[in-house]
């Protein structure tokens, strides 16, 4: 029975190390993704500070809650970029609806539902805050929503 009950235990710990170790002894992750209103963003132009990935649909609840939060922290630190990751499969004109309630102060991106960008694919849940060191690696991720007290005292640590 302990043997059972270790193998079922270490299967589901499986996707959970393989995602928190990503990147780790890879390059720094780097991927281009379209801003909401045309043009494009790479990560790499971020290296230098702290980068937080956050994964986020017009739909979900516990997302637009945390719009205000991330907003303060992306304006509030120099040393902190945010992007939004818009994981949904919609019109440019959802999304402006969308903004005329919520207005994130930090930059919008798509993601392609269909091919998300690696190393992290398409999150399990969302909202889905994904930090990355100055040097482009993941060194942390939050699977729920995040408060901007919750990040900093992260990096600050």
């Amino acid at each position: 029975m302990i043997k059972i009950l270790s193998v079922v235990v270490l299967f589901l710990m499986l996707p959970v190390q393989s995602f928190a170790a990503a990147g780790d002894g890879e390059e720094p992750v780097n991927f281009t993704l379209q801003k909401l209103h045309g043009g494009e963003l790479s990560l790499e132009a971020f290296r230098g500070q702290w980068l937080v990935l956050n994964y986020w649909a017009t739909w979900c609840a516990p997302c637009r809650k945390e719009i205000p939060e991330l907003s303060a922290l992306h304006s509030a630190r120099e040393d902190i970029t945010v992007l939004g990751l818009a994981f949904e499969d919609t019109d440019i004109k959802s999304f402006d609806e969308f903004l005329e309630e919520f207005h994130p102060s930090y930059p919008l991106l798509l993601v392609d539902v269909y091919a998300p960008p690696e190393p992290f694919g398409a999150p399990r849940v969302l909202p889905t805050s994904i930090i990355l060191n100055p040097e482009g690696y993941p060194v942390k991720t939050f699977m729920g929503p995040v408060t901007k007290e919750d990040i900093e005292a992260f990096i600050d640590q």
